[in-house]
């Protein structure tokens, strides 16, 4: 479903703040896989995202999804196969429309968009249909301004509209550090909720151990632009937070003073 080969990203090359992000990145998921990606601050974990969003152009390598090339598609064309999701709440909404207003924008994600006055009464249906998995009542607010909404719900709306035409690829990139551990608690429940009723196939990037080892069914680990761990399913299931540090260290060559350094946003 997601093939991503040998790419490679440099930033600022041949300058003195010369930056190798992605180093001979090989990838597969399948249709319906959810693999968490962890890793210390500068490992290459956005800036994959990124590369296979279409927010950077790789250098070298190619990346496919579901079996097309989409290397040259800029951004706004591979939103057509890519729902996602930001650190920062603020970053996937608009503030200043209403709550069904960025629910039609979402609908329109990849296509063509024409202004049109007003949000039909078939359309508004749908969005409260789905404004219930939520369970937070936005289902009757929809004409309040998003800007009036707390971290927390703008963060779950922008979930919901990342996956309101189903994509076939789910990019989360620590869609919950930015909130306090409760709401990011239940925002992480809807996540796995929401996965799992659309099979969605999803690359999570998080900072928290244990979602790394409990979401989904399978944990890479990056490290200098390189995946150095890939643990599938039953290698998860015999590993501990400790483990995964001890792992890091091997994997890594590197002999952390600090193991938190692994835990950084």
């Amino acid at each position: 479903m997601l093939q991503v080969k040998g790419i490679s990203k440099t930033f600022n090359p041949g300058g003195v703040n010369e930056r190798q992000a992605l180093d001979g990145v090989d990838l597969r998921l399948q249709m319906g896989e959810v693999v968490t990606v962890i890793g210390g601050n500068g490992a290459g974990k956005s800036t994959l995202l990124n590369a296979i969003a279409g927010v950077y152009k790789v250098d070298t390598g190619s990346i496919n999804i579901d079996a097309e090339e989409v290397n040259q598609l800029p951004e706004y064309k591979r939103a057509s196969y890519i729902g996602r999701v930001f650190q920062d709440p603020m970053m996937g909404t608009a503030a200043s429309m209403t709550i069904e207003e960025n629910l039609s924008i979402a609908t329109k994600r990849g296509l063509r968009r024409i202004l049109k006055r007003g949000v039909k009464r078939k359309d508004r249906e749908f969005f409260c249909d789905r404004l219930r998995l939520l369970g937070l009542g936005l289902e009757d607010r929809l004409t309040t301004r998003v800007g009036l909404l707390s971290g927390g719900q703008r963060q779950a709306l922008t979930l919901l509209m990342a996956t309101l035409n189903t994509p076939k690829l789910l990019l989360l990139d620590e869609h919950t550090a930015s909130l306090d551990p409760h709401t990011a608690e239940k925002v992480v429940e809807l996540t796995d909720m929401i996965i799992r009723k659309y099979q969605l196939t999803t690359l999570m990037v998080t900072h928290n151990m244990e979602d790394a080892l409990c979401i989904g069914t399978r944990t890479i680990m990056m490290n200098d632009g390189r995946i150095i761990l890939d643990l599938n399913d039953a290698q998860r299931k015999n590993t501990s937070i400790p483990d995964l540090m001890e792992m890091f260290k091997k994997a890594s060559g590197f002999a952390m003073a600090d193991d938190k350094m692994l835990l950084a946003n």
